[in-house]
């Protein structure tokens, strides 16, 4: 079965508003097999809204709408979905019970009230309607020519809630309750590009349908998406692992986790799985090491003491970085950024400590320290590391992937503890 989503609101291409909602549906529509080819987003404005559904009609067997079910003139999707099947509105009773009911309780003029509930309970002749229990403005299914338009309202909460209720089970039931599921598992990967990483696992990323690998890219990480279809969750889990596995015993530690996973959750998890206190002395990073650290229930057990030393000052005077050394090779270089871990693992008490010294820019660079020029250091009981980064992108760029590379550094120590 193969379905279309249609987000309406002037607003979504204003950009005013992130259309979280396609999102939700597309995810959940994959989770029962349908199959979701384009995705459309269309103003409030009748003509055009009613070319777009008619459009996806002709390619899809489903056309789910969401938004433009208000009392509003600038709500189109009711008159919208009536030409495009061809079929005239009516008032739906319980439709309008349920508006009256809401619009009353809520403390609302009748007068006033009637009016908005009318225009809310207007649906296409013949229609099933949803019921909306977060919400004065029900949805509606429209079954024409052996296709179906499914029109929820645009407000995040009542579109989910008309999702698990009706929609679901009425696509499964459409799909005569034998369809196939989807399932995908994203593998989280940090110290390759992408391109690196698309070298590595390039057989898997062609010419497989069934399940397919495909690259993903974010700040500072690359994700590798395993997606199977098959006929039960276990069936499409079964022909997943085996592509993991692969895909695993290729990058190595390179794959930090899967799905969920995230870099800092990560590491605190070795952290105490090790039995091990870590500190942070943060310079380019301003703190975001710690503050990804911290969002991690649990972490006060594995970190006590993060510092952001952001002047000379303060890396002399609270870390004890020598002044000799930031005289001689600046507070950006191998030396300072060595010399900051080892500060901070001493006055925290801690088995092993990060630090970061860079440029972030946008100005202050020079020839030999341009910017995006980040050194990370490591530091534990009888040992130092130190790495080099050149970093590219916007002084918030840089900075988070400067600290996504140094959450990864420690990572890997910790790996070989």
């Amino acid at each position: 079965m193969r379905a279309e989503v249609i987000s309406i609101g002037t607003e979504l291409l204003l950009g005013q508003i992130v259309d979280t909602n396609a999102a939700y549906i597309c995810l959940r529509l994959a989770e029962v097999g349908v199959d979701v080819f384009h995705r459309v987003t269309v103003g409030d404005n009748l003509d055009r809204v009613a070319a777009a559904i008619a459009d996806a009609l002709a390619r899809a067997d489903v056309v789910i709408t969401t938004g433009g079910l208000g009392p509003t003139e600038d709500d189109p999707t009711r008159e919208a979905v009536a030409r495009a099947t061809g079929l005239p509105l009516v008032v739906s009773d319980q439709a309008l019970r349920h508006a009256e009911s809401l619009l009353a309780r809520s403390g609302h003029p009748m007068d006033r009230a009637r009016e908005s509930a009318l225009t809310q309970a207007r649906v296409p002749r013949g229609a099933l309607v949803i019921h909306n229990d977060r919400g004065t403005a029900c949805g509606f299914i429209v079954e024409s020519d052996a296709k179906a338009v499914i029109s929820m309202p645009g407000v995040p909460g009542e579109m989910q809630g008309m999702m698990e209720s009706t929609v679901v089970p009425y696509l499964r039931d459409r799909a005569g309750g034998a369809g196939t599921v989807i399932r995908w598992r994203e593998l989280r990967i940090c110290g390759r590009g992408e391109t690196a990483v698309e070298d590595e696992v390039r057989d898997l990323l062609h010419g497989r349908a069934n399940p397919t690998v495909a690259p993903l890219v974010s700040l500072g990480e690359v994700r590798l998406r395993i997606t199977a279809k098959a006929r039960s969750a276990e069936e499409a889990e079964a022909m997943i692992a085996p592509v993991e596995a692969e895909i695993r015993a290729r990058l190595g530690e390179d794959v930090y986790g899967a799905d969920d996973d995230e870099l800092h959750a990560v590491v605190v998890r070795l952290l105490a799985e090790r039995k091990l206190a870590c500190a942070v002395a943060e310079s380019v990073t301003g703190g975001l090491i710690a503050h990804k650290l911290t969002e991690v229930p649990g972490c006060s057990a594995v970190m006590g003491l993060a510092v952001t030393s952001y002047s000379d000052d303060a890396k002399r005077r609270v870390l004890g970085v020598p002044a000799e050394l930031l005289d001689r090779h600046g507070a950006v270089s191998r030396e300072v950024a060595v010399a900051m871990a080892r500060g901070v693992l001493g006055l925290g008490r801690a088995d092993v400590a990060v630090s970061t010294t860079g440029l972030a820019g946008p100005s202050g660079g020079r020839q030999k320290q341009p910017v995006g020029l980040v050194y990370v250091g490591l530091a534990w009981r009888n040992g130092v590391a130190c790495t080099r980064l050149m970093l590219f992108g916007t002084r918030t760029e840089i900075r988070e992937r400067a600290a996504k590379k140094a959450l990864d550094l420690l990572r890997r120590r910790l790996l070989r503890r």
